[in-house]
């Protein structure tokens, strides 16, 4: 058995200095590269400290300009006075790109173009080709869009959270609304007029509309305009007792979740931005300011018998009686020549009192910025005045008619019209600026237009409309054209405890063979007055009373009123001055005496007449002054033009 045999020792150390001296080399080289390690590590720390913390904040503005899209910003919704929702903002992404980090800009655009065929393949390459850090590609993706524009892997592009205003109804509440633009700014109706409140509140913007009630004004409306090919309409439903808007449309109008419908007429607000002559509603507010001055009472009226010549100009009545009227014929009848002499009694300054109490000589103050500004006339003379009383000469928007027509139903109290929800128990804004009794008597006449004057198209059955037709020539370079009428209708309901107010506008209707090619209010605008009453009602809580039972004691007109007894009439007739409107007595009274309401008392012509002290022939009449007075203003007014 043989034994293994060992180094010798000399040898065994020497080996093990070589083992050493390995080892030791390794370590020193570890221990050199863990310190170049450390240092890279202490360097790159080093300038992260630099950039977030000593240099951090001119670094990060810089990079949210140049290289970030705008931040996110949440919006508030709209909602109808019922809690539905009118507008909201939804989650969108949106797809940007960084041209620095877009390796081939041709490709890419290629490729973004296939899955966007709008995208320019062409003009957007040469955008990723350029200097930027930048560029928007496509916003508000719908999650589909996303998806292949993921799958596309390009580098350099990426997606960002944004939101996107949406309209569940569309065109329905278009120009109350308005629209914001792609960055979420408000640029028209109530999302610029309350644009940092909807910014600054996740509150919901709570409305005065209704959008039930919306929904039926505009299509009655729509289809007016479409059966008798006008230009377009305007509608207001008003709350008479809280100033609220609870329905407002304007055709043509434009679909808030599609900018590219935003543009030329479709913009343009017709029920607040738009001024018009409103022709005979406009007779309404000189029969109040007539009553309730004292200038004329019920039973008193004005000659009809002759149109009004004024220099080479003539006033006169479409449905002509040609006889003596009184106040409510005048206002079922429509009568030009009786609202004209009505107005003059009242006076120049008289009747810029009243309209001025009317909100109608001012701005709306509507919450929209859309707000038309009412035209009148520069010098207020009798022609003016004359031509006002039936509502030629002065332009108002259809909001501010809504409201001041709400002030001679509601008691006499002018309530400013609003489009923000009116809180229960919350006090309510507004003016007394006529008498209950003129009231009253607004009420009665209203309801006289509307069962046996010129607007019985607007009846719904129980629900006993009040109203006043409206027919107004529009102008043309200073001419009036005949065949451009703007036809409206005003009505209230119901008329024994007024609610709200209907007035529906349409511009240029064609008359057509229902209506005998008639175009005026009480035809085109009245029937849909009448049809928004009857469908509205009922949602608003409205009970409808017995159709055959008149809630109202109604003025004699015509051959009732001149069939009627004789009457006793007092002494102290009440006579006013043509210029000023100032109510006076007579200064005799003489005793009380019987008359027939058939014709007015006759004036008393003395034997030798003396001379008025304005110069008139002695023995002149009233009417004759007046038409005299009102010659004389014209001559002078065109004398001076």
């Amino acid at each position: 058995m043989t034994s293994r045999q060992l180094p010798p020792p000399s040898e065994h150390r020497r080996i093990e200095g070589f083992g050493k001296q390995a080892l030791e080399t390794g370590r020193n080289r570890l221990l050199v590269t863990a310190a170049v390690i450390a240092i890279a590590f202490a360097g790159i720390g080093a300038r992260l400290v630099d950039l977030t913390v000593i240099g951090g904040t001119e670094q990060d503005d810089r990079a949210t300009l140049t290289t970030q899209p705008p931040a996110l910003v949440s919006r508030a919704d709209i909602v109808d006075r019922n809690g539905v929702v009118l507008a909201s903002s939804l989650p969108t992404a949106s797809l940007y790109a960084d041209p620095s980090e877009v390796i081939d800009p041709e490709d890419a655009a290629e490729k973004i173009a296939g899955v966007f065929p709008e995208i320019d393949a062409e003009k957007l390459a040469r955008h990723l080709g350029g200097d930027g850090r930048f560029i928007w590609i496509k916003r508000n993706l719908t999650p589909e869009q996303q998806l292949e524009a993921n799958r596309l892997g390009l580098p350099g592009f990426d997606f960002v959270e944004e939101e996107r205003r949406i309209y569940p109804h569309g065109p329905l509440n278009a120009h109350v609304l308005g629209a914001t633009d792609i960055d979420g700014n408000g640029i028209s109706g109530v999302e610029a007029y309350f644009d940092q409140r909807l910014r600054q509140s996740a509150k919901p913007l709570a409305l005065s509309l209704d959008v039930r009630v919306q929904s039926i004004l505009r299509a009655e409306l729509s289809a007016a305009v479409t059966e008798f090919k006008a230009l377009g309409g305007a509608g207001v439903v008003y709350d008479v007792r809280t100033g609220e808007t609870v329905a407002l449309a304007s055709l043509p109008d434009f679909d808030p979740n599609d900018r590219s419908s935003y543009v030329g007429e479709a913009r343009f607000n017709r029920a607040t931005k738009g001024v018009y002559e409103m022709g005979s509603t406009f007779k309404l507010f000189t029969a109040a300011m007539a009553l309730d001055s004292g200038t004329v009472d019920m039973q008193g009226g004005y000659d009809a018998t002759q149109p009004i010549h004024i220099a080479r100009f003539t006033i006169s009545d479409y449905h002509a009686k040609k006889r003596w009227l009184s106040v409510p014929e005048i206002i079922v009848h429509s009568s030009n020549i009786g609202a004209a002499k009505m107005a003059v009694d009242v006076g120049g300054a008289g009747q810029q009192a009243y309209l001025r109490k009317f909100g109608l000589l001012r701005d709306a103050a509507l919450e929209l910025p859309e707000i038309g500004h009412p035209l009148t006339p520069s010098t207020w003379r009798e022609i003016n005045t004359m031509t006002i009383s039936y509502g030629h000469g002065i332009a108002v928007t259809p909001v501010q008619l809504a409201a001041a027509i709400g002030s001679l139903v509601n008691g006499g109290v002018l309530r400013p019209a609003t489009l923000i929800k009116h809180e229960d128990g919350a006090p309510v804004a507004g003016e007394q600026i006529l008498s209950k009794e003129t009231s009253d008597k607004m009420r009665q006449l209203m309801r006289l237009v509307v069962a046996k004057g010129t607007g019985r198209k607007a009846e719904a059955p129980g629900y006993f409309v009040g109203g006043k037709t409206g027919t107004a020539e529009k102008q043309f370079g200073g001419t009036y054209r005949k065949k451009a009428l703007m036809s409206s209708f005003v009505g209230t309901f119901p008329i024994n405890d007024p609610r709200y107010v209907v007035f529906v506008m349409v511009d240029e209707p064609v008359g057509n063979k229902r209506t005998f090619n008639y175009a005026t209010g009480g035809w085109v605008a009245a029937p849909v007055v009448g049809r928004v009453i009857s469908q509205i009602g009922p949602l608003l809580g409205i009970v409808p009373g017995r159709a055959d039972e008149e809630p109202l004691t109604l003025p004699l007109i015509d051959e009732e009123r001149m069939k009627a007894p004789k009457i006793a009439t007092s002494g102290m007739v009440k006579k006013a001055s043509v210029s000023s409107g100032v109510v006076r007595p007579v200064s005799k009274p003489k005793p009380s005496t019987t008359i027939e309401i058939r014709t007015p008392p006759p004036p008393p012509v003395p034997k030798k007449a003396a001379a008025p002290p304005d110069g008139g022939p002695p023995g002149e009449t009233p009417d004759e002054r007046i038409a005299r007075k009102t010659r004389e203003a014209l001559e002078q007014a065109f004398a001076a033009q």
